[in-house]
Parts: C-alpha cells; structure tokens; sequence
C-alpha cells in the first residue's frame, strides 16, 4: 500500500469516527427525548454499526500483517 493510499484511508477513518461520535451523541439525545421516536433510533442505531464495521475494516487495512 502507497503512502498516498494510507494517507487516504486515514483520513476516511477520521471522518468515519467523527460521524460514529456525532451518532452517539444523537442516540443518546434521542433517547433522553419525551415522546421520542422509536424507528428513528432504530435507523441511528442501525447506521452506527455500520459505520463500526467500516472503521473495524479500515483499521485493519492499515495495520500491518504480522506473522508470529
């Protein structure tokens, strides 16, 4: 992997763990929330996963193979 691709693919995973961050912040919000909207956490929730497993990737992408 080139410098260029690594330097790509961190700052995908900044951006990545910013918008995990800000989505914590925005289920827990919602559900602090009265009346709060079920399906909407659901999708928040949902979406946070998915961005966990795109960090997992990424990570491991940049982490060298080490062979013990």
């Amino acid at each position: 992997m080139t410098a260029d691709e690594q330097n790509i693919l961190r700052t995908e995973l900044a951006r990545l763990q910013q918008e995990h961050r800000d989505l914590d912040a925005a289920i827990e919000a919602l559900s602090d929330a009265p009346g709060r909207d079920q399906i909407q956490l659901q999708r928040l929730k949902k979406r946070k996963l998915i961005l966990r497993d795109r960090i997992a990737f990424i990570e491991d992408q940049l982490t060298p193979d080490i062979i013990a």
